[in-house]
């Protein structure tokens, strides 16, 4: 089962490990490390989250220097925090549901680990770090503005990673007058103490964005988010 997990995670960071104890490393949360009585460093992310935190600052700022020359120092600086902050990793990293492969022990799987932004982004960093060891510093650049691509995209147009897409979608709509807008539960899957929900999302009965969340709420922000990064223009023609 964990040799599964592990290839299943690979197809879907698109890269497959030539160590593949690195990965398994950087989805070890320490409670599960402890639990298995093996509290040494190398055990659990933390020291492997250490470096890819470093590595991601670096290729974010890489991206803003050498892609948006007119952005001042200042402003350099904000893009970049809101591009890594814990938010927008933990986004990143559940929408091809890296989360769902970490290693938790009992205590924080009963207080909901795996669905907290803080033990998410730490494991995106961990993985980055551990693509960083086993294959070099352009293969881990490549796979993470692929991951980050939305994030990048929203934060360069100027949008706010913290916004209420469901509300801003509505505004765009709403400029060519009356509209219906739907959002449909496309499906529920998992346990009932940790469901994964589907909302797809239709605009005058064509679909125009899909999004997954723990919370039908949380889907339904994130198909807003897809259609307004995917349809921006479309919506407003």
């Amino acid at each position: 089962m964990e040799k599964e997990k592990i290839l299943e995670l690979e197809a879907k960071l698109k890269y497959i490990f030539n160590n593949p104890k690195l990965l398994k490393m950087a989805l070890t949360h320490k409670s599960y490390a402890y639990e298995q009585s093996n509290p040494d460093y190398d055990m659990y992310n933390e020291r492997i989250e250490f470096l890819g935190d470093a590595i991601l600052e670096h290729i974010i700022s890489d991206l803003l220097f050498s892609q948006v020359p007119e952005l001042a120092e200042g402003e350099m600086t904000k893009k970049r925090a809101a591009i890594v902050c814990e938010a927008s990793l933990s986004r990143a990293f559940r929408r091809i549901n890296g989360h769902e492969y970490i290693y938790l022990g009992k205590c924080e799987k009963n207080s909901n680990g795996r669905l907290k932004d803080a033990i998410i982004a730490d494991a995106f960093e961990a993985t980055l770090g551990a693509i960083y060891l086993d294959g070099g510093y352009e293969i881990a650049r490549d796979i993470c503005l692929e991951l980050l691509d939305v994030e990048i995209k929203t934060v360069l147009a100027g949008g706010n990673l913290n916004t209420d897409y469901k509300t801003q979608l509505q505004e765009v709509l709403q400029r060519n007058g009356n509209v219906k807008i739907e959002y449909k539960l496309q499906k529920e899957e998992g346990p009932e103490h940790d469901k994964l929900f589907t909302i797809d999302l239709f605009f005058n009965g064509k679909k125009i964005g899909q999004g997954q969340g723990k919370s039908k709420k949380q889907a339904e922000q994130n198909a807003a988010h897809e259609a307004l990064i995917n349809g921006g223009e479309l919506l407003e023609d």
